[in-house]
This record gives C-alpha cells, sequence and structure tokens, in this order.
C-alpha cells in the first residue's frame, strides 16, 4: 500500500499487527468493556477496476474516523482504522480480510467495492460476528445477510436493472440487448433489467456474458449485434467496456450504449475520445447533493483530496458508513458488541428523529432524543435487510462532458 493512503497519526493509529496484537482484543463483552478504541478495517480498491475511487475511499474513512475522534469518540471509544488494498480481487481481498480480522482484531470492515469482493469477504466477516458495510449491487447480498450484519451505500444491481428499464422506455427504445462481465455484479444488473422490461411488457433480444481479462471481445460485440439492437444496456467495468466500445466503433454500428457509472466515467473518455463516447449514457445513484451532509463531506473531500466530492461518489459512501456506525455505537454504548451496534442503525438512519449532518451533531442531539442521519451519498433509509433508498442519475457524454439529462427514483 502507497505511503499516501496513510493518514497522520492523532487521536487514532493506523497500526502495525505487531501492536493489534499486543492489544489482544477478546470476543466476549469484557474485552470490549475494556477497549478504549473500536477497530475498522478500510477494505478498499486501491488498485484494480476500482482503483479510480479507492484511494478517495480509503483517505475518506481515514479523515471521517478523525472527525469522531475529535468529537471526543463514539460511545465512548476512538475509532482506530487499519486500511488494507482489496485489489478489486476477491482473492486478494479475503486475504487483506483474514489479516484484518486475525491479526488486527477489527471489529467492522468499510468499503468493499465489487460484488465479488464483497460476496468473498462476507462468510468471514458473518463468522466472527462482525460489521460490513459495502458498496456493491449484488442481489445475493440481500439474500446472504441473515444475521444483519451487512449494509449496502450501493443501489442494489435489481435496482440498477430496473432503472435502465426506465430509462430505455422513457427513451423509447424497443429492441434492447445486454453484455454482462461473467461475475455476480455484472449478470444481476443484466438480469435486473431483464426482469423489469420483461415486466413493462417488453423483450430482450441478446445476453452475452463476456469472459474478465480478454485482450479482445470482438466475438461477444458481434454476437450480440446480430440481435440488431437499438440499444445494449451493460453490467461491466471500466477495462472491459473501453475495449468493447472500441471494437463496437469499428462495426459501423449505431445503437445506443446504456452503462453503469463505474464503467462509463471520465477514464473511458481519456482512453476512447470524445468521437467513440459520444452519446454514450451512463446511469449511477447520486448523492444526496442538497443535503448538509453532503456539502459538509464535500467540503471534507476537497480538503482531502483536492477536487469536488461529486467526482467520487463511493467517497460519499465511505463517509456515511462511518458516520452511521459511530452514531450507532453512540447509541449502542461503550460496552456493546458489533451486532448489538448493527441493530442500532435503523434506529439513527432512517426517520424519524431530529435530522442531522454530521456526527458531532448527532452525538449532541442523541442527548435529546431520537435522530435522523440524512446521509451524504443517499437518504439511507436503511430496508429491513440493509440495503439503501437511491436516485439514480441519468447523464449523456457530450463533447467528452458528462452532462445529466435525467433523474429516475424507483
Amino acid at each position: 500500500m502507497s505511503d499516501d493512503i496513510l493518514l497522520k497519526r492523532r487521536d487514532f493509529l493506523v497500526a502495525s499487527g505487531a501492536a493489534a496484537l499486543a492489544l489482544g482484543l477478546g470476543a466476549g463483552r469484557g474485552a470490549f468493556a475494556a477497549e478504549a478504541t473500536f477497530r475498522v478495517g478500510a477494505l478498499n480498491p486501491v488498485t484494480g477496476a476500482g482503483s479510480p475511487y479507492g484511494p478517495g475511499m480509503q483517505k475518506i474513512i481515514l479523515a471521517a474516523a478523525d472527525e469522531v475522534n475529535q468529537a471526543g469518540g463514539a460511545g465512548g471509544r476512538k475509532i482506530e482504522v487499519f486500511a488494507e488494498d482489496g485489489q478489486t480481487s476477491p482473492e486478494a481481498a479475503v486475504l487483506a480480510a483474514k489479516k484484518l480480522i486475525e491479526v488486527n482484531k477489527v471489529q467492522a470492515i468499510l468499503g468493499t467495492w465489487a460484488s465479488g469482493v464483497t460476496l468473498a469477504v462476507m462468510p468471514l466477516t458473518d463468522a466472527a460476528n462482525l460489521i460490513e458495510m459495502n458498496t456493491s449491487g449484488a442481489p445475493a447480498i440481500t439474500q446472504l445477510n441473515k444475521k444483519k450484519l451487512e449494509f449496502r451505500y450501493q443501489a442494489t444491481n435489481n435496482q440498477f436493472g430496473a432503472a435502465f428499464a426506465k430509462i430505455c422506455q422513457k427513451r423509447g427504445y424497443k429492441r434492447p440487448a445486454t453484455m454482462a462481465f461473467n461475475n455476480a455484479s455484472g449478470i444481476g444488473n443484466a438480469e435486473g433489467f431483464a426482469k423489469a422490461w420483461q415486466a413493462m411488457g417488453g423483450k430482450v433480444y441478446a445476453s452475452v456474458v463476456y469472459e474478465p481479462n480478454q485482450a479482445s471481445y470482438r466475438a461477444e460485440v458481434d454476437k450480440v449485434l446480430a440481435a440488431k439492437p437499438d440499444v445494449i444496456v451493460t453490467g461491466s467495468y471500466l477495462p472491459d467496456t473501453t475495449i468493447i466500445l472500441r471494437e463496437w466503433w469499428q462495426t459501423g454500428a449505431k445503437n445506443a450504449w446504456i452503462l453503469p457509472g463505474w464503467a462509463a466515467n471520465p477514464d473511458l473518455v481519456k482512453a476512447l475520445g470524445n468521437e467513440v463516447t459520444e452519446g454514450l449514457i451512463s446511469v449511477d445513484t447520486i448523492p444526496n447533493e442538497d443535503s448538509a451532509a453532503f456539502k459538509h463531506f464535500d467540503a471534507l473531500y476537497r480538503k482531502t483530496m483536492g477536487g469536488p466530492g461529486s467526482a467520487n461518489l463511493y467517497a460519499a459512501m465511505a463517509y456515511d458508513m462511518v458516520i452511521v456506525l459511530a452514531l450507532a455505537m453512540e447509541v449502542a454504548g461503550p460496552t456493546a458488541t458489533p451486532p448489538e451496534i448493527a441493530a442500532k442503525v435503523w434506529t439513527i438512519a432512517n426517520p424519524p428523529g431530529k435530522t442531522v449532518a454530521t456526527f458531532a451533531e448527532g452525538k449532541a442531539a442523541l442527548k435529546q432524543g431520537k435522530i435522523k442521519y440524512e446521509g451524504a451519498s443517499s437518504k439511507l433509509d436503511f430496508t429491513p435487510e440493509g440495503d439503501p433508498t437511491p436516485t439514480f442519475g441519468v447523464s449523456v457524454i457530450e463533447g467528452g462532458k458528462f452532462v445529466r439529462r435525467d433523474v429516475v427514483s424507483l
């Protein structure tokens, strides 16, 4: 992990494994009572397909934890952060999660990105009865969240699929096809779209699933174009999308594309140029832009990363993870276990309650009664399964710029 990912020591530490072992956190309530800190693992995609977002996510987790500690800590404890790179790889993330759990003795892991990574890490956090917060969309995450210890801050793939279907309907497309990266997220996006589109009375004319890490996807592109689609909906990532669109452009086909925002981002325009990307439709959840929570996050992101918070929605999600966790800790008290803290998330993130925008504001307001943390990344309002309530922005690439043309609510 590069040195720039580490925050200077202030009220909390990004500690070494040896220091964590010396602290020796046990599993029982007595061990929690004796601890002055609550250990959090920041497991983010610093490298790999998620690397445009991971460094900002990790730095914001560290900065948000610092805010909590500067406000006196949460539930009588300071937050201690251990940062690891999940490499956007299930295998690498599992190794990092084992280290965080077994060596650093963390009580929560925040910020896993990509459904394959989250699904690989979840069995480890569940077995250890730890809190897991992620930015992943696969429906299986909801289905496997039996212990109510997982909270996602990203829309589910089914929600993305329903948004894609609404966009197709509104824009008058009649012959959609899908292309999906062969993992839980990619296939989930395509299947979510197909389910929603068919419920509207439509038909999907081709469904192509492709394998990762190929030098060319021309065979898959030819296969989907053989169905003569007027729009292709994808469940894809930036590296494969770049190759697919380059090869599609070479065919001279004129169909539209609807892509998730993590694949259709400014790096895609840089890689392919304005001509190839003109008119592509990028869909992503949008932050809670009018909220005081987003304005506070935006200022923190600018200070930490030197750019606008709107450039990294996943960093806004990571910020919310820390604040929600800390406020739940405050309600649960100094000896609460991770499952007891998790049970308090709905009480501080869902209405009713006094609206608060920061940890310090929420901590003070809790002395007077119930609160509702409004969220920077979305209004949150978690379902009983731990899923958020998102709003989608629909942007069209025009002259190399992303121009928001619509907002979709489900």
